[in-house]
């Protein structure tokens, strides 16, 4: 065993995935049924340690002397498969127990997968019975593991029939048996890459696809792990795992499959209205380096470039080809990545120049036309001429039908041209018509049949460069802002009841630098006036009650009030309408505030995900955020970096650069406001429900911006 797994609190599960010895509980010579497929991969793979098949009914199953019992057998086994009832499993692990066992796969099903009280309670028996026992397992309810390295597979699946399965540096991670083990697996070996382990953990219970993941990432044997996973059940386990890849740099691809019920969220903001599990799912990887894709062929597709472990460091392609055709639609798959052809440098347009004559100025990408057909050196010259620019930092070589010959001339010019490439074969081989990408594939060179994977993999590559690159930089790394008053904050927690008004949560807010508009609490007219007096002009009027959240459907707000007869007659106003909005509302006065300026409205929000924790949201402001619903996520707490990328997610972003003669905005204002805001969300999670800023307003370029309206949702047992 190759597998290289460091001590930490994460569980060691090498005995697991590269056992010494392995039993089988439930094994059977009956070749159809679920024993004795999984018995026959046991023994047909090549796996080199000792197996026990258990079967009180059966003497020996295919030359291998069959047990009773767990009991009865001559040695604990480093790993135990159970194949029987749900039932009858407690008994199996009770005897595992006796001998000493620790680890064991669960292939039963009948546990919380049935959607049962019954089955709920099964499972809640199991995970518990495994704590006390200090047994770790698989599943239940899964199809076991498939160990390429060592030759050992734990599995029923078709999708390998015996030891002439290759093995390579691909590691795959499943919740489906069925999909992860034909979808990816094997169609990942069809695509001519080699799989290093593979597992399809079911309900994972105990060991869950983080802990498979980590293990995969830690062996030399592989350098990519693709995850195709129903769920997250552990952000901070999620978040170590995403460090370690990166740290490795080993990038994990991840196909999230359908919708996960995150748990029930209040409504009273538009945070949690708007956030969708899997929108948070989308942020958060992106946070953490995870590259995500979208169907199971756009994992092995990536994996074949990122597998060699060589981040482009700009986003520069060059591509030659003898028809038009493909670099038109190789140059359309590019820009949709926001990839770039940067036109060529003069040094090479005049190396060109001497090599084509008559073509005048060379483009990128660049038609060779049919000068290219069969003149290899000619091929040969252009290729490693254009390579050699200094703003190429992948090239791809576009080949239609070539000749067998001619494609190893291909390879040999890619491997010598000194930057990373990625071939796009459209056609077949003219003289060898078994010859495949496949199998160029197998032997190590990226190969694509067509534009967008090749494209999108070689941004994937980009993108976990930049990010290995940035996290090493320290520009990944949280710093708490200056100026945060976290004591006097937590004070006034302590001090708020269940409902926290606008102007509490106002409070709060300033305490982490949150620019918060000059504000003060009336309980009178005559209160009211004199604050308006001293704030000067125009001023807002709301209603300040615990009990109303939404203000303005409770006719509480008054805008651009000024003078004294209308802050009475509007304070007055306000007070009736919302004790007849909710007569048994308790009404603190009127909250008058400054009349802020017009500027962009920009929404900050925070949501409690289940998994995650906070959630920090930043989009377009007022009614845009329920209409448009251009949000984008991270998990707190976040890096000004961080907070640019969030915004350069917005569709909206062009508003804050300046459009139709507006200047442009203050946007680093709102990264900042970003970070402190994910800063308050952090520190006092177990305070909040959810958090909605609506609106900032957002100012010319050095004036800032003002929070115009707060809402804080506490959590239901913060008191």
């Amino acid at each position: 065993m190759n597998a290289r797994v460091p001590v930490n609190d994460l569980p060691d599960i090498s005995p697991l995935m590269a056992p010494r010895s392995v039993a089988l509980v439930g094994a059977t010579d009956h070749p159809t049924s679920f024993g004795g497929r999984v018995f026959q991969q046991m023994t047909r793979f090549g796996f080199a340690g000792k197996i026990y098949p258990v079967n009180p009914r059966l003497k020996e199953i295919y030359g291998h002397t069959c047990y009773p019992g767990v009991r009865d057998l001559p040695e604990p086994p480093d790993h135990v498969g159970i194949v029987v009832s749900s039932e009858r499993v407690f008994d199996v692990l009770e005897d595992c127990s006796a001998i000493g066992v620790r680890y064991a796969t669960v292939f039963s099903g009948g546990f919380a997968e049935s959607g049962t009280d019954e089955g709920r309670a099964r499972q809640k028996r199991l995970i518990e019975f495994g704590k006390a026992k200090g047994i770790r397992f698989m599943g239940p309810n899964c199809n076991g593991i498939i160990n390429f390295i060592d030759r050992f597979a734990m599995t029923s699946t078709a999708a390998i029939r015996d030891a002439s399965a290759k093995s390579g540096d691909i590691g795959v991670v499943s919740h489906s048996g069925g999909l992860g083990q034909i979808n990816v697996m094997w169609r990942t070996m069809e695509h001519g890459l080699g799989i290093s382990y593979e597992a399809s953990c079911g309900n994972e219970a105990d060991i869950d696809t983080m802990d498979f993941a980590r293990f995969m990432l830690h062996s030399e044997s592989t350098n990519v792990v693709m995850l195709a996973i129903e769920g997250i059940k552990n952000g901070d386990k999620f978040r170590r795992l995403a460090e370690e890849a990166a740290e490795l740099e080993k990038p994990l691809v991840i196909l999230k499959i359908g919708a996960t019920e995150a748990g029930s969220r209040a409504a009273a903001s538009h945070t949690g209205a708007i956030a969708g599990d899997n929108d948070i799912i989308k942020a958060v990887c992106k946070q953490y380096g995870l590259i995500q894709v979208h169907e199971c062929n756009e994992l092995y597709e990536t994996a074949v470039f990122l597998r060699h472990r060589k981040w482009p460091k700009g986003r520069g392609l060059a591509a030659v080809a003898p028809t038009g055709g493909n670099i038109v639609n190789l140059a359309d798959a590019g820009a949709i990545f926001d990839l770039q052809w940067n036109p060529f440098a003069p040094q090479t347009q005049e190396a060109l120049a001497k090599l084509m004559p008559g073509y005048g100025k060379v483009g990128n990408p660049t038609d060779l036309t049919s000068a290219a057909t069969g003149d290899q050196e000619f091929y040969r010259k252009a290729l490693t001429t254009i390579a050699a620019d200094p703003g190429v930092d992948v090239m791809i070589p576009i080949v239609p039908f070539p000749t067998r010959k001619n494609m190893d001339q291909t390879v040999e010019i890619m491997n010598q041209c000194g930057k990373q490439t990625a071939m796009l074969w459209v056609g077949g081989c003219m003289d060898d018509k078994d010859y495949k990408a496949r199998d160029l594939i197998g032997q190590g060179m990226v190969v694509y049949r067509d534009a967008t994977p090749c494209t999108r993999a070689i941004r994937a590559a980009y993108d976990f460069g930049q990010f290995v690159r940035a996290r090493k930089s320290g520009a990944l790394t949280p710093e708490r802002p200056a100026n945060v008053r976290y004591a006097e904050a937590a004070e006034r927690f302590r001090n708020l009841g269940a409902k926290i008004t606008e102007r509490e949560a106002k409070e709060l807010l300033a305490c982490y630098g949150l620019p918060v508009t000059q504000e003060a609490l009336a309980e009178t007219s005559t209160q009211a006036v004199a604050l308006a007096g001293k704030i000067g002009g125009k001023v807002v009027l709301k209603i300040d009650s615990p009990d109303i959240a939404h203000k303005t459907e409770a006719g509480g707000v008054r805008i651009g009030v000024e003078g004294a007869e209308a802050v009475t007659e509007a304070f007055d106003a306000i007070v009736k309408s919302a004790k007849a909005y909710a007569p048994q509302a308790k009404i603190n006065g009127v909250l008058v505030q400054e009349m802020a300026r017009p500027g962009v409205e920009m929404m900050l929000g925070v949501v409690m995900d289940p998994v995650f924790g906070p959630i920090v949201a930043a989009g377009l402001g007022g009614i845009h955020v329920e209409v448009l619903k251009d949000i984008a996520y991270r998990a707190a707490p976040v890096t000004p970096r961080q907070a640019n990328e969030m915004l350069d997610e917005l569709r909206g972003v062009k508003l804050l650069a300046g459009v139709r003669g507006m200047s442009a905005r203050d946007r680093n204002a709102v990264a900042d406001a970003i970070v402190r805001l994910s800063w308050f969300a952090h520190d006092f999670r177990h305070e909040i429900a959810e958090l909605d800023i609506n609106p900032l307003m957002v100012y010319e370029n050095g004036a800032g911006g003002r929070v115009l309206d707060a809402l804080i949702v506490r959590a239901a047992n913060a008191r």
